[in-house]
């Protein structure tokens, strides 16, 4: 029993002192997370593991959506990915469709190894 509790306050300390760059590039690898074990569940043909992890992804998206700083215009281009992404996995779960799955997967890793990116290059500008 210790063993779980010891890697629970773990991953809870290691949330509560993150920066918010760390907590959003931790949502980008929860979603890919997530999408992967929906993809699997499709795969194997478990409806209600799909549905749970499809929504997992939808949540986390709609987070990303709902905390756009919309002064930037950047910010636009984002809420239409968000957006797009959000269409994407409700067909998704809808259909139980692997290859909407494999897509959007694709979408959020190219957006996570961006942001890492973008982490990197502000560390070297000490930004961040």
């Amino acid at each position: 029993m210790a063993i779980p509790s010891a890697y629970a306050q773990y991953n809870n300390s290691k949330v509560l002192t993150a920066s918010p760059a760390e907590l959003t590039l931790m949502l980008y690898e929860g979603a890919i997370k997530f999408c992967n074990i929906a993809i699997l569940a499709v795969e194997q043909k478990d409806i209600e593991k799909a549905h749970i992890n499809i929504t997992k992804v939808e949540r986390i998206v709609d987070y990303f959506r709902q905390t756009l700083d919309m002064k930037y215009p950047v910010s636009e281009d984002f809420d239409r990915v968000y957006a797009y992404l959000s269409q994407r996995l409700v067909e998704a779960n809808i259909k139980k469709d692997g290859e909407i799955l494999h897509e959007v997967n694709q979408h959020l890793r190219t957006m996570r190894d961006t942001w890492k990116e973008v982490m990197r290059l502000n560390r070297e500008k000490g930004t961040a």
